[in-house]
């Protein structure tokens, strides 16, 4: 045959053939091969903490296989806008006691829809609590607070009646997160709202919130950043936690690990909890060592809630017992908060193997119930 008519040949039968798959094919959208799962998760059948950006491949029930701050706070939002508070608060209930690892950045979440509710329901306060809202030790609450008070024209005035008659612990540590969004993360300005209560229980458990959102601010905003200048943490490690009035100093040292942990990259660097027990030690002098170790095992817990016997083995690092008794009350402070039922105690001790950290979980008890 002459090559000529060979090559013609050849490029018609091509031409059929590539016909024929075009009219084969299913070209409907949406049957493309499906993308690989995300790998799974890491120990304790949860994802490490560094890994929550990781993929979000859905599952059956249409969640991502894994959660990301990002992930979480949209959907929840989302279900908010659609439906109301309760519909979103119980979901995101019924996820984190699915997904414990996401209780690392749950009570931020809960935060925003708190501030939303307020202004969904024009600063409604009764309808904006009357969902139920201990979820993610009550974040929801503490948003709500802080908007309430940052939209007030009297704050000094409208903080004694937001929480009353009740005055519970968990909402007035609310009002003192709403303390450093009036005082724009001025602490002697916030501090001197709390001391508008009339009990020190009260003014305590509004320096819990404040410290906390001085240490730990939940908000993605630069502006409500820890107002804590490099040299003065140079010169004082617990800055400014020495500094305060003896009513305030527990709680200031109870958060200050908070940013700590922050500081130096928990997520992808385990070993910083045992770090910051030794860091803690900087506050024996002005006798703060007690609270901040206690304060390293709430976080510790807190991060962690998906595995607490790796918890527990962070506390047991410590060279004194008094340490080690200490966090390990911190332990237990985060998780009968978080798991606000009578037996949340005794199946934490349970899970942990080390008998002397253990003894001190059951031992444990007499903490602030508002301590997050």
């Amino acid at each position: 045959m002459q090559p000529r008519v060979f090559a013609i040949l050849t490029a018609f039968l091509l031409g059929i053939l590539g016909l024929g798959s075009v009219a084969v094919t299913d070209w409907t959208p949406g049957t493309a091969a499906p993308v690989a799962a995300t790998a799974a998760p890491g120990s304790a059948g949860a994802p490490p903490a560094g890994a929550q950006t990781a993929g979000t491949t859905a599952t059956p029930t249409g969640d991502p296989a894994v959660w990301t701050r990002s992930t979480l706070r949209n959907k929840l939002m989302s279900e908010m806008e659609a439906t109301d508070p309760g519909v979103a608060l119980a979901d995101l209930d019924r996820i984190t006691k699915a997904q414990p690892y996401t209780v690392r950045f749950c009570h931020p979440i809960a935060h925003e829809l708190g501030h939303a509710a307020v202004k969904r329901f024009n600063a409604d306060f009764q309808k904006v609590i009357s969902f139920p809202h201990e979820t993610c030790a009550a974040g929801y609450l503490h948003g709500a607070v802080e908007e309430m008070l940052n939209a007030s024209t009297q704050p000094e005035v409208d903080l004694l009646k937001l929480c009353a008659p009740k005055n519970t612990g968990p909402c007035i540590h609310g009002v003192g997160h709403g303390t450093m969004f009036v005082a724009k993360q001025d602490v002697a300005k916030a501090r001197d709202l709390c001391n508008k209560f009339t009990t020190d229980q009260n003014r305590i458990r509004c320096s819990e919130g404040l410290f906390m959102q001085l240490f730990g601010p939940d908000e993605e905003d630069e502006t409500a950043k820890a107002n804590l200048p490099a040299d003065k943490l140079a010169q004082d490690p617990l800055y400014p936690c020495k500094d305060q009035p003896a009513l305030f100093q527990s709680a200031c040292f109870f958060y200050a690990p908070t940013f700590y942990l922050s500081s130096h990259d928990y997520p992808n660097h385990p070993e910083v909890y045992a770090d910051a027990l030794k860091w803690c030690l900087n506050g024996k002098a002005s006798g703060g060592s007690v609270d901040c170790s206690r304060g390293v095992g709430s976080r510790t817990m807190k991060y962690n809630l998906d595995r607490e016997d790796w918890a527990a083995q962070q506390c047991a690092t410590a060279v004194d017992g008094w340490q080690r008794k200490a966090c390990a009350e911190g332990l237990v402070s985060y998780y009968t908060v978080n798991y606000t039922d009578g037996g949340a105690a005794g199946r934490l001790c349970a899970k942990i193997t080390n008998k002397e950290m253990q003894g001190y979980c059951r031992s444990a008890g007499g903490l602030s119930a508002s301590l997050d």
